[in-house]
């Protein structure tokens, strides 16, 4: 007969919180912000089919870091948790908070029942007439539930990046200044070194719940729009170019001079 070992539940707990805390923290980052027009969603994503940030009913939205298919399957649960209520009752009874509260739920017990966590972080977000009464409710591997101050970060050295985002966030900013402060908040780690680096519109996923559109609010951004939200840099260049005609018109001028000449010497 085998000999089954003992291992004390602290241990099993620590060994998956590890766990999932080291795979959860290979995954790029998202960043998700209150502003002005509603709740920005900027994401870096190398899939153009495979969405991080998505819409779970008409002013809710939401957003996840880890692995795929685990947050995936939350994804969907929510959408038909959230389509019942408002089939069952009224479609303004569907909120932010019950979603939150449901996730956790599962999450945890996940976390406890099963060998292997989860290896996800979540964000429930949820839209309101101010932007200081936003809700965005940010949900760990173990079912631990937080009520964020209008801004979080999640992924990767996440403290480090919320610790930029928090010096620069307002509720009064408009998607242009949002958008760029996303950006600045992702391009901070990943780099040669630790240091900052560039993230191109190819490797962006950005969406937002406007706050003054009616029904649903969800709305992606990309293409020309989301170049828009850029920062320029091709100033620089154009510079530069507008700099190199002038001396194209003093070429022109002297041609136009040396012409008006010749019937001088032919006169003569």
């Amino acid at each position: 007969m085998a000999m089954q070992f003992y291992t004390s539940p602290e241990q099993i707990m620590r060994d998956r919180s590890e766990f999932a805390r080291k795979n959860i923290s290979r995954g790029r980052n998202t960043v998700v912000l209150s502003y002005e027009g509603g709740v920005l969603f900027v994401a870096e994503n190398l899939s153009n089919a495979l969405h991080k940030i998505s819409e779970l009913y008409d002013r809710i939205g939401f957003a996840a870091v880890g692995r795929y298919n685990e947050f995936e399957n939350l994804r969907t649960a929510g959408v038909k948790m959230a389509d019942l209520r408002g089939f069952s009752y009224d479609r303004r009874d569907v909120k932010a908070r019950p979603l939150a509260q449901a996730y956790a739920q599962t999450l945890g017990a996940i976390f406890t029942e099963q060998t292997k966590p989860f290896e996800v972080e979540i964000c429930v977000a949820g839209v309101n007439d101010r932007p200081e009464d936003d809700e965005l409710y940010r949900l760990t591997y173990d079912g631990s539930i937080n009520d964020e101050p209008g801004y979080l970060v999640m992924g990767g050295q996440a403290d480090r990046l919320t610790t930029v985002l928090k010096e620069g966030h307002r509720f009064d900013m408009d998607l242009n200044e949002s958008f760029r402060l996303a950006l600045k908040t992702l391009e901070t780690v990943g780099g040669d070194n630790g240091e900052s680096r560039s993230i191109g519109e190819e490797r962006l996923e950005v969406a937002v719940l406007e706050r003054e559109r009616p029904g649903r609010v969800f709305r992606r951004i990309s293409g020309a729009a989301l170049r828009a939200l850029l920062p320029d840099t091709g100033d620089d260049s154009d510079g530069k170019d507008s700099a190199g005609d002038k001396p194209k018109k003093t070429d022109d001028s002297s041609s136009k001079t040396s012409k008006s000449k010749k019937p001088d010497d032919s006169s003569k």
